[in-house]
């Protein structure tokens, strides 16, 4: 069970889609924005802070990546925006392009969740897992935060978790499209800071 701490807060930090094909610049999305942003907002740097301040007070760490089985056929033929995966061999699971960024790696023990949609509630044990832990609110970083948090924020709220945004440690392939992510994501989440949820 996590501890709880002020207010009866018992967070968990999730940490979404920082896999090596969006934010690595040898990954097959690094083109599409998504790495010069994280680069440029230090985003890597910021969720490593993040992450070992979590770690050294006993907060879970709960890693979320996204991909399609080898041959796709867990792949959303209907999906706009997972159009292009198939074209290149995109976000197969199993492969490096899939892996969690080396900068932040699992430590052992530390549970990697694999999803095939936006939501990483879709088809997975995301909330069983933050259940058995006791789990009351959802501290987010990753990217990106027009989708993924987007998603985790709104349906974590609907799932009545308080939900806190780490936006110094999130980014979308623009900065308008992270700054007008996050004005929809405060009505229904906390815009915090990595140093503001998890102080030094």
């Amino acid at each position: 069970m996590v501890q709880e701490t002020s207010m009866g807060r018992r967070p968990a930090l999730l940490v979404l889609d920082l896999i090596n094909e969006l934010v690595h610049p040898e990954g097959k999305y690094s083109a599409d924005g998504f790495c010069e942003q994280v680069a440029e907002r230090g985003v890597l740097g910021r969720a490593a802070t993040a992450i070992d301040r979590a770690r050294r007070d006993g907060v879970p760490v709960i890693y979320v990546v996204v991909g399609f089985s080898p041959g796709y056929a867990d792949w959303p033929a209907s999906s706009e925006l997972f159009a292009s995966a198939r074209d290149d061999d995109r976000v197969v699971l199993g492969t490096w392009g899939t892996q969690v960024h080396d900068e932040l790696k699992p430590a052992d023990g530390e549970p990697v969740i694999e999803k095939r949609r936006v939501s990483p509630f879709f088809g997975t044990h995301l909330d069983l897992l933050l259940r058995n832990l006791g789990v009351n609110t959802l501290l987010l970083t990753g990217v990106t935060t027009d989708l993924v948090i987007l998603s985790t924020a709104r349906e974590g709220h609907d799932r009545d978790y308080h939900v806190e945004v780490l936006a110094d440690a999130a980014a979308a392939d623009s900065r308008e499209a992270h700054e007008t992510a996050l004005k929809v994501i405060a009505r229904t989440a906390r815009i915090t800071s990595v140093d503001e949820a998890l102080p030094a």
